[in-house]
């Protein structure tokens, strides 16, 4: 199946071990300048690609390696033909080292510089070379205005390594970030290029590793990886002599008065994505409507806890939480499901009466939360849910001892043993009420089906993503339902049913 992000690397580095790669690529025998000598003609290469009619581009350089890349995009351009100016933040003769050495190489070649001024004229393509990927704290002027002039400017902006602002661990807007068309980076793919607020800043996102030693690379490990179709799970072939008791019974359980929607939703997701048997357990107004929406689940009404655990005693895969509500109905089949030894995924009202002490977790199970439910359950505030997403999805595996999914822009997915992935797959098309819904069900039909909870819970991110990007091409409007054909094609792209 085609994947617009194949060319992307697979691990994923926080910004230290993209310092020590470029230390031990250094230590090997490749000198410094040599390193920023491939990174500029590498973003060159990719500046030309992008807009190769342009014939100016206007650099805004900081300090440090981050500038003397900037500072050799210009010198390339200027050898070139193109007008290539350098704006300069930091004084030029402040700069050190390698960063130096490449400014010297700019001048050699022509290209003036200026300091950087308010009023500063901007003209072709802005190339961001202010900050690199070692900022941690809030920008600062003058290079908060600096990106604020950037960004109003109108005009093509590419970023050197990281779009300057942004978090390359977090993928947070640190005060202010430079929102890049392209951004263009080096040696090893960062975390926080993928998540938070990284897909409205980074833009298209070219990698290059700079002739890196692959050994020397692969000698340090990653931080996380990204989910590309080449490292999520396939479910296996299945044999002509297949029958549905092989591939799992699931159970969801949701839908109290009002919201019985949500249910069924989940219930048609996990059928689709190939459970043997779907049931439902709902209020009992809700079946005349569950039988006419998906005849193939079997719906059950329920008012007790003690009529879920008859009905738990032949599933193999429970889905808690969609439409459950916060109500008694809720909480009492909540309280029996988590006395259920059977694998379980819990969404929504689920995660929120957890977040009030109203059950406790059980084995093998997967948590969905979006960032609003994540801070619920960590007892914070969505903002700093959102500042470290990586850090809030991996506290909520290790305090639930649990698989989670933090869905949302980058959607991620930790277990507590520390493994992590990211998606950077999704539409905003996709922000509308359901999704989550069909993606509970998703990840319990690949747990019913035989996969464990962490590759289930990865492949489900994937392919929910991947079905909104496809279904987005026709813009806004994206029905939850709309993604049930897509995915199973997917899927079957994935992982064919037969051999």
């Amino acid at each position: 199946m085609p994947d617009s992000h194949d060319d992307l690397p697979i691990p994923l580095y926080s910004a230290a071990q993209v310092r020590e790669l470029d230390a031990r690529l250094i230590a090997a025998g490749t000198p410094g300048f040599e390193l920023m000598q491939r990174a500029g003609h590498a973003a060159w290469r990719a500046l030309r690609r992008r807009w190769p009619d342009a014939g100016a581009l206007t650099v805004l350089a900081g300090r440090g390696n981050n500038a003397g890349d900037g500072y050799l995009v210009a010198a390339l351009a200027k050898r070139a033909g193109w007008l290539a100016r350098v704006l300069a933040v930091c004084n030029p003769a402040q700069l050190q080292g390698d960063a130096a050495k490449a400014c010297d190489e700019a001048r050699q070649a022509g290209v003036e510089i200026q300091p950087w001024r308010e009023c500063a004229r901007l003209e072709g393509v802005l190339v961001d070379a202010l900050l690199g990927t070692g900022l941690s704290g809030e920008v600062r002027e003058p290079y908060a205005q600096a990106i604020r002039q950037l960004n109003a400017s109108g005009l093509p902006v590419m970023a050197v390594d990281i779009p300057s602002g942004l978090s390359a661990d977090t993928g947070r807007a640190l005060g202010v970030a430079v929102r890049a068309e392209l951004t263009v980076t080096f040696i090893g793919l960062k975390l926080g290029l993928l998540t938070g607020d990284a897909p409205d800043c980074v833009g298209a996102l070219a990698f290059a590793d700079l002739q890196a030693d692959p050994q020397i690379v692969a000698g340090l490990p990653a931080e996380a990886v990204r989910l590309a179709a080449g490292n999520v799970a396939r479910l296996a072939p299945r044999p002509r002599s297949a029958h549905k008791g092989r591939y799992g019974h699931l159970l969801v359980v949701g839908g109290d008065r009002g919201l019985g929607g949500a249910a069924l939703l989940s219930a048609e997701s996990a059928l689709r994505s190939g459970a043997g048997l779907v049931s439902l357990a709902t209020r009992s107004e809700h079946v005349p409507a569950a039988l006419a929406r998906r005849a193939e689940v079997m719906s059950v009404g329920v008012s007790s806890a003690n009529q879920l655990l008859a009905l738990m005693e032949r599933v193999d895969v429970l889905v808690v939480g969609p439409g459950l509500g916060q109500a008694a109905w809720g909480r009492s089949l909540l309280s029996a499901a988590a006395r259920g030894a059977r694998a379980q995924i819990w969404d929504a009202d689920a995660l929120n009466l957890l977040s009030v002490g109203a059950a406790s977790v059980p084995a093998n199970t997967v948590l969905t939360p979006h960032p609003g439910e994540a801070a619920r359950l960590l007892g914070c505030d969505i903002s700093a849910v959102q500042a470290d997403r990586p850090a809030a999805v991996r506290a909520l595996a290790r305090k639930y001892a649990a698989v989670a999914i933090l869905k949302g822009a980058g959607s991620l997915i930790a277990d507590p043993d520390g493994r992590l992935a990211v998606c950077d797959h999704g539409h905003p098309a996709m922000a509308g009420a359901g999704l989550g819904d069909v993606l509970a069900g998703l990840v319990g039909g690949l747990l019913a089906q035989g996969l464990p909870p962490f590759e289930a819970a990865c492949l489900a991110v994937w392919l929910h993503a991947r079905a909104g990007e496809r279904l987005a091409v026709q813009g806004r409007g994206l029905a939850a339902g709309d993604l049930f054909p897509v995915v199973r094609q997917l899927l079957e792209e994935h992982a064919p049913c037969l051999n």
